[in-house]
């Protein structure tokens, strides 16, 4: 059989381009095979203004040779591709920024092409590929770093510095995110909501969280990126000022991209810091009038001036000179209202000007101050606050019933006492008690001997300690939180509660609103968070279905330390302000409740603070509470010996030796404590010494204690 014949591969001609060529600008004419004919001279302004700008072409015209009859070149040529360009160097010659034979870089079409004139110009028109959103983002910024302010950068392309600004800002968005973008895993819209929070690893946080939500709405991302923000519109913004606290060093989160330009403060913490030392100073200038007490909260509870008396003062009187001064306003106004009173239209602008300032110069001869009498002034106080507004509310001149004059005994000899203050006939300075958030602006040197009640601050940040610690010893017993969801769900199910829906049964993330610095630290904060970082790295999110399978095929162990990391969350052993008037707020029952089943928690985990880390120290307890306070403390952790040790210091001091004292004991203050640990507490035997560092002993302790026995005393001295 014979043998088949390779068949010839045909040779495939090599493709030759046309050339390149300079052609003087007045041998070239537009063709008539240009197939752009509609609405031509649109965007040709801009076209112009940017090869002025340049003084160059970026691109060159595709020309093809105009022949003669005879088919021999005639020396001129016509642009089927190019029309816009010609268009526009046609202004620059006639506006004389171009020669009219000036050189112009062209395209010559070869004389063998084997497409049209019109299929060339058809071609340049459509296939074009708009450049992505993404490319104009880096684009700028490249430019702007290159050293092109962003005013020239908007002229060059002809659109506003904001849009520049708004492209500059996109492009400072995560990496990771610019990529699912580039890949149209996510709108426009929800890129520009992420560049609300400048760190990249928090928008990064926020795009996983959404992968688990069906909710992605921009507004939804902007929420959720300034969740522990303060908005500007936030009266604590407008109280203290925006520009104070850029002053301070504080940083702002602002939106680009929202009509109404939207911004938020980032650092909570110098914010409040900002307000308390704006209330404080405030507070410490209206203490100078002789008030007993100065309450002051950014938000006073509603009903904060039930049972207390207001005081009737009366205001001060006009002098002569501003009775004068007032008169001659309202001639004034009157002049002006009946000059202009009949004109149609708005008023001139400085006489609408001037009339707002004689309206406010009347208004404030109206809101004169109020004058009490010195002595209910003695034994009243006043409440500072800010109104939604961001405007300083002081409110003067409320006595609580515990300050009440007393009644005169009859026939008893009246001495002019004011109450209980002086009963004793001492007629030192007393200082104005002023408080801020519930705690003491500036606690007192010498309390005596009294307990006062801790700070409520104080409280808050304690059992924030107190509810992570639970949270961490309920996820790591599954047998107590499978407990506590059924006793949830049993009293939802049997007391007859209404719900909708499938399965109601839920948890929610409670946020610690006050807490201590060193707090995230903690150990079981620690535990917390690498827990939570160990599932999610093994939860499918994204697919519920995919979810649903895999916690089906876990296994029962596994299943259950789940359950109890998430049932975990919802655990809330926070103290927080009872609002005896219902409405917002937990109640005073349902306060005692939570901490009641909180006790029930720790006993059944077998929680203790001192087992999880928490010592009693200068910043987180002994420096915020009385000297009484921290006596106290001492005496029961340390025994009564310790106690008389320490007794003669200064604050400063004293507490800062108390927390040496007290480092190895296991006292813990009461928002800590067990209830049944606290009936319980008895201080430890006073057979130990414990001996004071050289630079808190001998002379330079100002008012030593008289000690009980010659061997407190031998120890105190040395």
């Amino acid at each position: 059989m014979a043998k088949a014949a390779k068949t010839k591969k045909r040779a495939v001609p090599m493709i030759v381009f046309s050339r390149a060529r300079d052609i003087p600008f007045n041998r070239i004419r537009l063709s008539d095979s240009n197939v752009r004919a509609t609405d031509v001279e649109a965007g040709l302004d801009e076209l112009t203004q940017d090869i002025e700008r340049r003084e160059d072409l970026i691109q060159g015209l595709n020309v093809r040779a105009i022949v003669d009859a005879d088919g021999n070149e005639t020396g001129d040529f016509e642009t089927p591709a190019g029309g816009r360009r010609y268009r526009s160097i046609a202004r620059l010659v006639e506006a004389d920024r171009f020669p009219a034979d000036g050189l112009v870089p062209c395209i010559v079409k070869k004389a063998d092409a084997k497409t049209s004139a019109v299929d060339d110009s058809l071609a340049e028109n459509v296939h074009r590929l708009a450049l992505h959103p993404l490319d104009q983002f880096h684009a700028f910024r490249r430019m702007v770093e290159g050293g092109m302010a962003t005013e020239d950068v908007a002229a060059a392309y002809f659109t506003t510095p904001r849009y520049v600004e708004q492209r500059l800002r996109l492009a400072t968005v995560s990496p990771k995110l610019l990529e699912i973008y580039a890949a149209d895993g996510m709108t426009l819209a929800m890129l520009e909501a992420f560049t609300v929070n400048p760190d990249p690893a928090r928008q990064e946080q926020v795009w996983e969280a959404l992968g688990q939500s069906y909710n992605r709405q921009p507004w939804h991302i902007r929420q959720a990126l300034t969740q522990t923000t303060v908005p500007t519109s936030d009266k604590r913004a407008r109280f203290v000022g925006i520009d104070a606290y850029v002053a301070a060093g504080g940083p702002v989160l602002r939106d680009l991209f929202s009509e109404d330009g939207s911004s938020w403060l980032d650092d909570v913490p110098l914010l409040d810091k900002l307000v308390s030392d704006k209330l404080k100073a405030v507070a410490d200038e209206i203490a100078a009038e002789g008030w007993k007490w100065i309450t002051v909260d950014i938000n006073l509870p509603y009903g904060h001036d039930h049972g207390l008396r207001a005081l009737t003062g009366t205001g001060a009187e006009l002098t002569d000179e501003e009775h004068a001064t007032r008169e001659a306003l309202r001639e004034e106004y009157d002049r002006i209202e009946a000059e202009y009173g009949e004109t149609d239209g708005d008023l001139p602008d400085e006489i609408d000007q001037r009339l707002g300032e004689i309206e406010q110069a009347l208004e404030d001869f109206e809101n004169r101050p109020v004058i009490y009498d010195p002595a209910e002034i003695a034994r009243a106080g006043v409440f500072i606050s800010i109104d939604r507004d961001g405007d300083l509310v002081v409110d003067r001149g409320y006595v609580r019933p515990e300050d009440e004059a007393s009644e005169p005994v009859e026939g008893a000899e009246a001495d002019g006492d004011i109450g209980g203050d002086d009963a004793d006939g001492d007629n030192t300075v007393r200082r104005t008690t002023i408080t801020i958030g519930g705690d003491p602006a500036e606690p007192e040197e010498d309390e005596g001997d009294a307990i006062k009640p801790l700070p409520e601050r104080l409280v808050v940040e304690l059992t924030a300690h107190r509810t992570l610690a639970l949270r961490n010893a309920v996820a790591g017993n599954p047998h107590v939180a499978m407990t506590a969801l059924l006793h949830r769900l049993v009293l939802d199910s049997f007391r007859e509660r209404s719900f909708t829906g499938c399965v109601e049964a839920s948890v929610r993330h409670v946020y610690l609103p006050a807490q201590e610095a060193d707090l995230k630290d903690s150990s079981p904060a620690k535990a917390v968070f690498e827990r939570e970082q160990a599932w999610k790295a093994d939860i499918p999110f994204g697919d519920d279905d995919a979810l649903w399978t895999w916690l089906d095929t876990l296994d029962d162990a596994s299943r259950l330390a789940l359950l109890a990391h998430c049932v975990s969350y919802g655990i809330n052993a926070l103290f927080e302000r009872p609002n005896p008037y219902g409405g917002n707020g937990v109640s005073q029952s349902g306060l005692e409740q939570r901490l009641r089943e909180a006790d029930r928690l720790a006993c059944a985990t077998g929680l203790d603070m001192v087992d999880v880390g928490w010592r009693p120290t200068v910043a987180n307890y002994l420096g915020r509470v009385t000297k009484a306070r921290i006596l106290e403390a001492v005496s029961e952790g340390a025994g009564e010996q310790a106690a008389q040790l320490i007794d003669h210091l200064k604050k400063p001091e004293m507490a800062k030796e108390a927390e040496r004292l007290l480092a190895d004991t296991g006292w813990l203050p009461e928002p800590l404590r067990l209830t049944a640990d606290e009936a319980a507490a008895a201080p430890p035997a006073e057979d130990e010494e414990h001996d004071l560092p050289d630079f808190l002993a001998g002379d330079g302790v100002d008012g030593p204690a008289e000690p009980d026995d010659g061997a407190a005393q031998a120890v105190a001295a040395e």
